[in-house]
Order: C-alpha cells, then structure tokens, then sequence
C-alpha cells in the first residue's frame, strides 16, 4: 500500500459475517502473515475502495450522459434509476457490495456531480 492512498473515514469497515457452529460465542477471525483479522486488512479494505471509487466515477458519467439524452428526466429520478440498477446487479450476484458500500458508492455519485 502506497503511503498516499487512503481510505476516507467515511468508507464503509464492516466486519466479516460468518457462520460458526455450535452454542457458545464464537469470533470470525483469519490469521494472515502471523497477524489475526477480525474483517478486512487494510489493503483489502483499500482494494474495495479503489473499487467503489471507480464505479462511483462510472456512474457519475453514466449519470451524466442519461441527463443529456432524456432532458426529461428528474435528476431524483435519474439517481433513483441508477441506484436501482446497482441493486439489481448485486442481487444478481454479478457485482459483490454490501448494503452499506450501495450507499456510499450512491453517495459519492452525488458528490461526484454536485446534484
């Protein structure tokens, strides 16, 4: 990991979900390079950044070209119909966010054109 990339504070760090049998509490964690992880190691965290980054730039321009060809839309319904999208592609198992990486990379999407 270069020092000048980070993750911004705002990006979702959610800890890994697992199932583990048996009645007693249990703590998923991995063992990697002699160091124990409970979720995601930081430059696994940064990979999944730099990905949602990535699609936010994407579907800010994908936004963006939408506004121009139908000058009817609302810029709600627009973001509403991308957001849709990312929805149906995660249920669809052919993108892998969670709910809270829909949110940001949403988020950031606004961001990204100022609406």
């Amino acid at each position: 990991m270069c020092p000048d990339e980070k993750v911004p504070a705002d990006f979702p760090r959610e800890l890994t979900h697992a199932l583990l049998p048996g009645s007693n509490p249990k703590l998923a964690i991995r063992l990697i390079d002699g160091k124990y992880y409970a979720g995601l190691t930081e430059e696994e965290l940064l990979e999944r950044y730099k990905a949602c980054n990535d699609l936010a730039q994407q579907l800010a321009s994908y936004c963006t070209r939408k506004e121009s060809e139908n000058p009817s839309w609302t810029r709600d319904f627009n973001l509403a119909r991308t957001r849709a999208g990312v929805a149906r592609k995660v249920t669809a198992g052919l993108w892998d966010l969670s709910a809270a990486e829909q949110r940001w990379v949403m988020a950031r999407v606004e961001h990204l054109l100022s609406w």
